[in-house]
């Protein structure tokens, strides 16, 4: 394990280059650069000496080779830049942001392991009967309905009728996180309990559970202890893939509850061409991914110990 370990750290070093090249040159051909954006929010008509002596500060005058590698050598020593919009620090406007982005995803996934998990567990056993018809069309329906309409549905009702959650999001407090979790939690959970569902069916029909219903085994028993364990790594690699996306901030809920947490930052960096800011979200985004990647295949090993790392022999 610790060979594949480092072998995985070792492989990540030049995906991140690679990742960070390609980020910087497609910000860089996305369109007009920050001074021209800023210009043109606040409406603001400068000269060309002043644009040019504008962009000379931020360095956008130099090469694009040269950007990008005066950039990474102060990555490469800690330093993230300064955001062009607001003058701050990135690493710790980028901190800042975090706390709201890791009580969502916390939020989102107990919800949807809550939901998910039991229902696809449910529908496989009552596999043709009305339960197991509702709860497919109930997926069916949540798999179906987009993250803003279902976030709005969930604003007018529990927001704006009800009265139990504020309408927008103007702290970091659980009662805020309510909805736009739940928003989440609806479209993942419809998408994965069928996966659930299924995984739980193909390992009804093997012949193990045959043999422990022979034997007079609990059904239960059975589907707690040996069933569901073997199902864990279809799970796990199901909630692996959400929490590397949710981790990255989901910019329309969050942009629609007003919360602000790490996908929020992200869509404003882009909007304003505000570099530096972006860059710092490309490198967390390749960071999580790759982490969460690795994370995911020790836990296969550790589930299920005839599942070989990286082609090692047990």
């Amino acid at each position: 394990m610790k060979n594949y370990m480092l072998k995985r750290f070792l492989q990540l070093i030049p995906i991140l280059f690679v990742i960070t090249f390609l980020s910087f040159a497609m910000m860089r051909l996305a369109g007009s650069d920050a001074v021209l954006q800023q210009m043109e929010r606040t409406g603001i008509v400068l000269s060309q000496e002043a644009i040019d002596s504008a962009r000379a500060q931020l360095g956008l005058d130099q090469s694009f080779l040269t950007q990008y590698f005066v950039w990474l050598g102060d990555l490469l020593h800690g330093d993230m830049g300064t955001s062009y919009i607001s003058g701050r620090p990135v690493f710790s406007t980028f901190l800042s942001k975090l706390p709201a982005t890791l009580l969502l995803t916390l939020l989102s996934i107990l919800l949807t392991v809550a939901v998910s998990i039991p229902l696809g567990v449910l529908a496989a056993v009552k596999q043709n009967r009305l339960t197991d018809y509702l709860i497919r069309l109930g997926s069916f329906l949540g798999n179906s309905m987009p993250n803003f309409f279902v976030a709005l549905l969930l604003m007018f009702v529990f927001s704006i009728r009800l009265r139990l959650f504020p309408v927008l999001s103007n702290s970091i407090r659980l009662s805020n996180a309510i909805l736009p979790a739940l928003t989440l939690a609806i479209a993942m959970s419809a998408k994965y309990l069928r996966q659930v569902r299924a995984a739980v069916l193909e390992e009804l029909e093997k012949d193990y559970v045959m043999g422990a219903k022979a034997r007079g085994i609990p059904f239960f028993v059975t589907l707690t202890r040996s069933v569901l364990r073997t199902c864990l790594v279809t799970i796990i690699t199901l909630l692996a893939m959400s929490i590397g996306s949710l981790l990255g901030g989901t910019a329309i809920v969050e942009s629609i509850f007003m919360w602000d947490g790490v996908g929020k930052l992200a869509v404003d960096a882009i909007n304003m061409r505000d570099y530096p800011m972006i860059q710092a979200y490309v490198m967390w985004m390749a960071i999580i991914y790759v982490c969460v990647n690795l994370i995911t295949d020790l836990s296969y090993h550790a589930l299920d110990p005839r599942i070989s790392l990286g082609g090692e022999k047990q």
